[in-house]
């Protein structure tokens, strides 16, 4: 897109990984961008587009605590427009740092993430100027993350066999589901990944279309079923998450049109919950192998890159070529070396616990086990 801020960010053949799994692996350094992740694609054309329309005099505000808190007020830096980043109590000095340093007006309210949000929606609608920021439910963030799709295209020169992301409310699903019309790629795969306790998207898509749930609608403690009318689709809300990845993968619930997206793609988006533990192991391995530390978010998506066998039930083998997949390595700036070595002694001690391999759950409603 002209003008457009993000990075063209490097598509790289992994030779590790594409080893590992019998296949030929890329992966979408989304980490390089400016905030550190894929999110400033799609706000940077947000605020692009709401600068246009507003002029000097823009104000954008957002309630994030995490990278899309960032990417708006990188994108706002570099527009030399103001940016409010509301954050509710017990934000870290570090993310205060990072805000600040992109020239942001940090206000922290309340204790928790709804609080910061209604501030936020007061400051909106006082200020004519002013202009709420989504972080992922919004036409013009999906347009902006789709470019990456574009760029894979004139980057791969061929159809890949599947894309690999992770999925939280979805933002980045959308995207490259947009992407992948706008190229031609609707009958291409998705495969998305979350953490069990923030798999808000899985529980949600299995209620819907021929997901095995959508005549109980059973879902566990703590998650409500609501309904949208307008897409008409069930959704699965989270009131409280248990994995450590919900910093980043915790949305309380999908966006309606993304999930109405994905059951009605040609292609089908395949939807897989995986243990803390199998991506804090990706985490620690993908540094190794490759030299980059990423968050669990990012880390998640590429657990099938570390187990052939998770990754045959995923991409089916074929006797007459090799398969052809792109991983999106999202990034995200929720992450430190004290993490990566605290990961690693939690996985080190759950792989000698008693039972035979981790539980991955699959969107058909099979548990696959794959071994310790």
């Amino acid at each position: 897109m002209s003008g457009a801020l993000w990075r063209e960010t490097p598509l790289i053949r992994s030779t590790t990984l594409s080893n590992n799994i019998n296949a030929s692996v890329y992966l979408k350094l989304e980490n390089l961008q400016p905030s550190y992740s894929f999110k400033y694609r799609g706000i940077s054309h947000f605020i692009q587009k709401a600068k246009q329309a507003h002029g000097k005099d823009l104000h954008c505000v957002i309630a994030s605590g995490g990278n899309a808190g960032l990417a708006a007020a990188c994108a706002a830096h570099i527009l030399q427009v103001r940016c409010t980043v509301y954050i509710p109590e017990g934000v870290t000095e570090s993310t205060l740092a990072l805000l600040k340093q992109e020239n942001a007006e940090v206000a922290i309210v309340g204790r928790f993430y709804a609080e910061a949000l209604e501030a936020a929606k007061q400051v909106v609608a006082t200020d004519a100027n002013a202009v709420m920021v989504p972080a992922y439910d919004n036409q013009l963030i999906w347009e902006g993350h789709s470019s990456m799709v574009v760029e894979i295209r004139d980057q791969l020169q061929k159809k890949p066999d599947a894309i690999f992301c992770s999925v939280g409310g979805g933002g980045l699903l959308g995207g490259i589901i947009v992407g992948c019309k706008e190229v031609g790629w609707d009958n291409v795969p998705i495969v998305t990944l979350e953490t069990i306790g923030s798999d808000c998207f899985y529980r949600s898509i299995t209620m819907n279309g021929d997901g095995f749930n959508k005549e109980t609608k059973v879902l566990p403690p703590g998650v409500e079923l609501v309904h949208d009318p307008e897409h008409k689709v069930d959704m699965a809300h989270f009131n409280g998450f248990s994995s450590r990845a919900s910093g980043s993968l915790g949305a309380s619930q999908p966006s309606a049109a993304v999930l109405k997206m994905a059951l009605e793609r040609p292609g089908g988006v395949h939807s897989y919950s995986v243990p803390d533990e199998l991506s804090m192991e990706s985490l620690v391995k993908f540094a190794n192998d490759h030299k980059m530390l990423v968050e669990l978010a990012c880390s998640t998506t590429l657990v099938p890159a570390y187990y052939p066998t998770l990754f045959d039930r995923m991409v089916l083998p074929r006797a007459e070529d090799t398969r052809c997949v792109v991983f999106i390595v999202c990034g995200g700036f929720k992450v430190s070396i004290s993490n990566a070595v605290e990961f690693q002694r939690i996985v080190y001690n759950a792989q000698r616990e008693p039972g035979s391999g981790w539980e991955v759950i699959c969107d058909d409603g099979e548990i696959f086990r794959v071994p310790k």
